[in-house]
Parts: C-alpha cells; sequence; structure tokens
C-alpha cells in the first residue's frame, strides 16, 4: 500500500482534529496571567529612578534560576513554533481554529512567567531580556521533522515533556506562588499534550507503518526544543542534577507513557518497514535505560561527594 500524502493525511486526519478541538475547549480553563503575579512587589528600576537588580533581591537559588530561565527562554520561541505547526498542519479548519487556540493558551505562559521574574527580581532582567533577544534571533526550526506524522509526534513527547519541567520548576522555585503559577501552566500543557497524542494515535490506525516510522524517528533522535539557546547545556545539566528534568524522566514518564497509551509493543498491524522501526525503537529503550541507571549512580556520587563537602566545611 502506498503512503497517504501529507494532503491525504490531512483531509482523513480532519474529523479526528475537529473531536479533539471540542474536547480540548470543553476541558480547557480560562485564566489570567496578572492573577498569578505578586505586583505588591514590584517597584521601579534605575531608568526611573529606582534600583536596578542586584543578585542579592532574587529569592530563588541557582537550581531554580536555571530553571525557570530556560523554561521561559524556551516559551519565548512561539512564533517558530507557530509557524512550524501551521507549516504541517493547515490554516483552514479544525487545524487552523487549533494552531491559533494553542498559539494563545502557549503565549500566557511566557507573560506569566516573565511578569513574575521581573517583578519579584528573581533573575537578572537584562541578562534575560538579552538571551530573549538571542534565543528569537536564531529561532527554532526542526527540518528533520518534515511532515504531519512526525509534528505531532514530537510535539506529543514534548509538551509531556515540558509540562513535567514547569511542575518540577514549581516546586524546585520554594516559593507558593511561583508552584501555583506553574502548577497552571503545566495543566495547559498536558491537555496540548493530549491533543497531539490522540491526533497521534489516530495516525496509528490510519497509516501504521508511516506513524511508526515517523514515532521511531522522533523519540530514538529527541531533543528539547530550546537545545539552541544561550547557556543550554549548562542550564540542563543543572536540572537534570537535582531532579528537574533527566533522562530518567524523560524516559519513565514521557517516552513510555506516550508509547503505552499508543500500544505501541501491543500492536499487530505493522508490515515489515513498521516492524523494523518498532525493532528499532526497542533497541533505543534498552540503550537509554542503561543511560539512565548509569547518569542516576553518576549523580548519586557527586551529590554524597557534595554533601559531605559541605559536613566538612560546616555548611
Amino acid at each position: 500500500m502506498p503512503d497517504l500524502s501529507q494532503v491525504q493525511l490531512l483531509t482523513e486526519l480532519e474529523p479526528v482534529a475537529e473531536k479533539e478541538l471540542n474536547r480540548h475547549l470543553s476541558l480547557a480553563r480560562d485564566w489570567h496571567p496578572h492573577d498569578y503575579v505578586p505586583w505588591d512587589e514590584g517597584r521601579n528600576f534605575a531608568a526611573l529612578g529606582g534600583e536596578d537588580w542586584d543578585p542579592e533581591q532574587s529569592r530563588l537559588d541557582p537550581v531554580a534560576k536555571a530553571a525557570m530561565t530556560l523554561n521561559l527562554l524556551t516559551e519565548d520561541n512561539l512564533p517558530s513554533y507557530h509557524r512550524e505547526i501551521t507549516e504541517y498542519f493547515s490554516p483552514d479548519g479544525a487545524w487552523g481554529t487549533w494552531v491559533g487556540r494553542w498559539t494563545a493558551e502557549e503565549n500566557r505562559h511566557a507573560i506569566v512567567m516573565r511578569d513574575y521574574l521581573v517583578v519579584t527580581r528573581g533573575v537578572d532582567p537584562v541578562q534575560l531580556e538579552n538571551d530573549r533577544m538571542a534565543n528569537m534571533t536564531k529561532g527554532a526550526h526542526s527540518d528533520d521533522l518534515y511532515g504531519l506524522l512526525r509534528g505531532v509526534a514530537y510535539v506529543a513527547v514534548q509538551e509531556l515533556g515540558t509540562r513535567i519541567s514547569h511542575r518540577n520548576t514549581g516546586k524546585a522555585c520554594n516559593d507558593p506562588i511561583a508552584d501555583k503559577m506553574l502548577q497552571r501552566i503545566a495543566a495547559d500543557e498536558n491537555l496540548h499534550m493530549i491533543f497531539y497524542r490522540n491526533i497521534c494515535g489516530a495516525a496509528l490506525d490510519l497509516a501504521p507503518d508511516q506513524a511508526m516510522e515517523a514515532i521511531s524517528d522522533v523519540v530514538t533522535t529527541f531533543e528539547m526544543p530550546g537545545i539552541g539557546m544561550p547557556n543550554f547545556r549548562k542550564m540542563s545539566l543543572v536540572m537534570a542534577k537535582h531532579g528537574i528534568y533527566d533522562i530518567r524522566q524523560h524516559l519513565d514518564d514521557v517516552v513510555w507513557p506516550v508509547l503505552r497509551k499508543w500500544q505501541i509493543f501491543e500492536r499487530d498491524d505493522f508490515t515489515g518497514r513498521g516492524e523494523k522501526a518498532r525493532d528499532e525503537l526497542a533497541a533505543w529503550l534498552e540503550s537509554t535505560e542503561a543511560d539512565a541507571k548509569r547518569f542516576e549512580e553518576q549523580r548519586e556520587r557527586i551529590l554524597a561527594r557534595e554533601a559531605a563537602k559541605r559536613d566538612r566545611v560546616g555548611v
């Protein structure tokens, strides 16, 4: 059976997109960014006669600063994500309505996180703005994710990963306001994930081999969208070291849940192509499980050494 074209896939899957859009609209909760910002903590910076930022003004520790900055800069690249998702969906019908709604909801995330950080002086606002300019100028490009199937497989995984990162960042901030704010953002990300996950599930039923190849390609080469931002590696390592988002969470809390939902290893509707892609995915899962165990062991040793050092110096 020949592969379905992008137009055929979009046409066949549009009723599913409409159903999922309606489900999303029935579940999505309206909320307002200004309700999650402690405005009474705000004060002018030097340009208006106040005081510019100083590290002592922040109540966030280095882990929370790194996580909040990385998550916000990722959300900042929404124009790039909007462009790409429009390219592999359609500006018309249920697809177009979803893209608009998703974009509007995602935009709130950057708005509220930046307002919180600036008002509470959680991070250096000058550095944050410089990094935003650099990050958005570079943009996000996913040339290897060309096409509908790879696109929906990617965002299904990415949205769930983002949800977990936001949720754990909220806990790391040690501030009930930040925690509540990031819980609200994480709830949005979860609903977005369900839309994309269900579209991808329908694609598996429609074109099993094509979808399986897309899923295998995406999962085995996955990178979070913020990979090109300033200091991404440094911030992501801090987050992994302190359990905000690491390889174990990615495997156990992101990859495996979506694979189980799609019943990847229970399906019997693949031909040789699909079975080959599934075998490649299985090999990656086995290898990544070993990587996760090594990472956990290494992290445990590092944290133990650091704790012993603190005990010696009486910190």
